[in-house]
């Protein structure tokens, strides 16, 4: 009983300790004065506002910042789960010169974080004429999560029975029917794993948005949250409202397809 009573105890706090920012940060976004620090420990104040969700979505180019995100997440997810699908069947299922090798090139470029390569990719985006362009954060978002993608749809490929190709080929299914009609409808946990990281990959990331785009109108979220901080003061209010509201497409995403996540994480890490 005493375990028991500890365990939810502990439950409780963690809880509580996880819920306070986000409480925090609603707190600031309801409250008019635009303060950051305060002592009370009040959610919704007597002053609280909803005036904040009103100028960020009629006073400021909110809207066009999140069609930009919208559109860059949507595209690098979809990149990456065709890219990632196909290529890693082949290295799940081929056996080719080079197989090898490739799998650890893969693996290798896990150890350099985005940032390290932002130089690199400067001067290959400057010679595509690709500085300033969605075409450009294309390429790099897809290019960054591709490796872990393919590494996980490859460990799920390999724990599907290879008897299911076979009898379909028996049956006289040609191998571009047995991929797209057997074993991706069997993938999609692990295909939605990858969806999830392609989106989440692109959705938040800010460096190297800043580092390509320079046209206001090409501005993704965290770009343009970005503007609500100056060197003398920071629109916190607009800050917390625009950050609660760029998270909701994050969370409506991870909830409706939670159900997936542990089969598919836990099934692709059987077999490598």
């Amino acid at each position: 009983m005493t375990k028991k009573i500890l365990a939810w105890t502990s439950i409780l706090l963690f809880t509580v300790f996880s819920l306070y920012p986000i409480l925090y940060v609603i707190s600031v976004s309801l409250r008019g004065d635009n303060a950051f620090q305060t002592q009370s420990l009040e959610i919704i104040g007597p002053n609280s506002t909803l005036k904040n969700f009103s100028t960020l979505f009629f006073e400021t180019d909110f809207l066009l910042w999140l069609r930009n995100s919208l559109l860059v997440s949507a595209v690098t997810t979809l990149v990456g789960v065709a890219l990632a699908s196909t290529s890693a069947y082949a290295l799940s299922r081929y056996r080719f010169r080079g197989r090898n090798m490739m799998l650890f090139s893969l693996l290798t470029t896990q150890m350099f974080p985005a940032t390290m390569l932002m130089l690199p990719f400067f001067v290959i985006l400057s010679k595509l004429h690709l500085i300033d362009s969605f075409w450009g954060l294309f390429l790099i978002y897809s290019s960054t999560a591709l490796p872990f993608c393919i590494w996980q749809m490859k460990a799920y490929y390999d724990t599907i029975p290879r008897e299911l190709e076979e009898a379909a080929l028996l049956d006289g299914c040609s191998k571009w029917m047995i991929f797209t009609k057997i074993i991706l409808p069997v993938s999609s946990p692990a295909l939605v794993i990858t969806a999830l990281f392609s989106f989440m990959n692109s959705w938040s990331e800010y460096v190297i948005a800043a580092v390509v785009l320079q046209d206001p109108q090409l501005y993704t979220l965290p770009l343009g949250l970005r503007s609500f901080q100056a060197s003398l003061a920071t629109q916190w209010g607009l800050y917390a409202a625009g950050a609660l509201i760029v998270s909701i497409p994050a969370l409506v995403l991870f909830i409706s397809i939670s159900r997936y996540l542990v089969s598919g994480l836990t099934m692709g890490s059987v077999k490598g």
